[in-house]
């Protein structure tokens, strides 16, 4: 009897899977971690590794720069305030705090 697993995502993408996922050239990448766009951790060799929710991390910064011709400085201040409001909101959702409008 074969016993069969359901995919799992992984931990962690590779630099370049990060690349071929979000159609960015790899140093832009890394670029983006530099000016902490980007969450990444270093392995022993030095390789960049990031969470498997980058790559939709990577098209909200892609939409804010093409959309809003915001420079990175702005975006990662957008990024902020955005993440900000979705806890809250979600805070608001689990019944964890009251609106405020």
């Amino acid at each position: 009897m074969s016993t069969t697993y359901p995919l799992a995502r992984p931990v962690r993408l590779s630099l370049d899977s990060v690349a071929r996922e979000s159609g960015l050239h790899p140093e832009l990448l890394v670029r983006f971690v530099e000016l902490s766009l980007l969450d990444a951790t270093r392995d022993a060799q030095g390789r960049l590794w990031f969470a498997p929710g980058t790559p939709v991390r990577v098209a909200r910064i892609r939409r804010l720069r093409s959309g809003l011709a915001l420079n990175y400085a702005a975006i990662g201040l957008v990024i902020d305030l955005l993440d900000r409001i979705d806890a809250l909101e979600h805070d608001v959702r689990r019944g964890r705090a009251t609106p405020w409008t």
